[in-house]
């Protein structure tokens, strides 16, 4: 309970000015508590979606987080990435192993009961990603809404604005600040890694088995033990289906062991390692290793700066009725 209060104090402090400071000024209608007169119960209905699928397959959350970040950093956080069809961002075969749309159309069509035409997609996709880290023990965030779900979904916009898990920190950089996130932004939401799975695609180019059948190491970031295992996980001629847990120590909690994880030569990707090997971005990493508190502080802020980017309104956008289509 201490932790929890600790954490609220901090984040009331900074909610306001932060959402000021990084919401565009057109954006007038994208608010706390947007929905309160034209559907008061949005939130929750959404909240209850989350938590039941969760319950049933504790890999939704996961799904749900980085379902968040696929779409935020294309096109901003509009939905855009939830439409089905040749050519869309959904297509683009780095999309292709996304999960967590079943559940964002499960309360799509429980909203549009109660309150038709009135919640975006967009938001859905925002108040699921934040209430799947709360379940999964990280800290509760309150974000505003507002957004409207974008009209555009194209395949060849998805490859020049995610991030590839070979990246070095430079590229990572230069992506995160075109979304007007920072480097520490980059840090903290590289955090988001504390849970969710990766497919063996994703991180088998860090290791390879020898004839002989033993090990070689072709990042020598990375722990020879846990590359065994990984290895293990991953044979060759696995099913592309195979998937592995980013975090091998509390895969399902949000918490601060991903820092730990890196500093301990066991992260998953690439572009993970390549953190503590960059003196720009290594002290952070130390740091919420050992502060769980200032890790679940800092996160609650640049949550709130992610679910911000390229926030769409007016005419920019629309209400779709199913987060799958765009309106006719």
């Amino acid at each position: 309970m201490a932790k929890t209060a600790s954490y609220n104090q901090i984040c009331n402090s900074f909610l306001v000015l932060l959402v000021l400071s990084v919401i565009p000024p057109s954006t007038v209608a994208f608010s706390f508590g947007f929905y309160a007169a034209t559907c008061p119960a949005a939130e929750l209905m959404v909240r209850s979606t989350v938590r039941s699928a969760s319950s049933v397959d504790p890999t939704v959350p996961g799904k749900l987080l980085r379902l968040l970040f696929h779409d935020c950093f294309v096109e901003g956080c509009d939905g855009s990435v939830l439409v089905e069809g040749n050519g869309t961002e959904r297509s683009d075969p780095a999309n292709r192993s996304l999960g967590g749309f079943e559940v964002i159309d499960s309360a799509k069509r429980t909203l549009e009961i109660f309150c038709p035409g009135t919640v975006s997609c967009a938001d859905i996709v925002v108040l699921a990603a934040r209430d799947a880290v709360e379940f999964t023990g990280g800290p509760s965030v309150e974000v505003p809404t507002g957004r409207r779900d974008g009209k555009i979904s194209a395949a060849s916009n998805v490859r020049p604005n995610i991030v590839d898990t070979s990246f070095s920190v430079d590229q990572m950089m230069n992506l995160f600040s075109s979304k007007g996130l920072s480097a520490d932004d980059l840090v903290i939401l590289s955090g988001a890694h504390t849970i969710g799975s990766a497919h063996c695609s994703a991180f088998s180019d860090r290791f390879r088995r020898n004839p002989n059948g033993k090990l070689t190491l072709i990042d020598a970031s990375l722990d020879g033990a846990y590359a065994d295992e990984l290895m293990r996980r991953c044979p060759a001629g696995a099913a592309s289906s195979a998937t592995v847990e980013n975090d091998p120590a509390t895969a399902f909690v949000f918490d601060n062991q991903y820092y730990r994880n890196i500093l301990s030569h066991k992260g998953l990707f690439q572009s993970d390692s390549v953190l503590i090997s960059d003196g720009r971005t290594r002290a952070q990493v130390e740091s919420f290793a050992k502060d769980q508190i200032g890790f679940f502080e800092n996160w609650a802020q640049s949550f709130l700066k992610l679910s911000s980017v390229g926030v769409k309104s007016g005419d920019e956008g629309e209400i779709r009725l199913s987060c799958s289509t765009n309106n006719v």
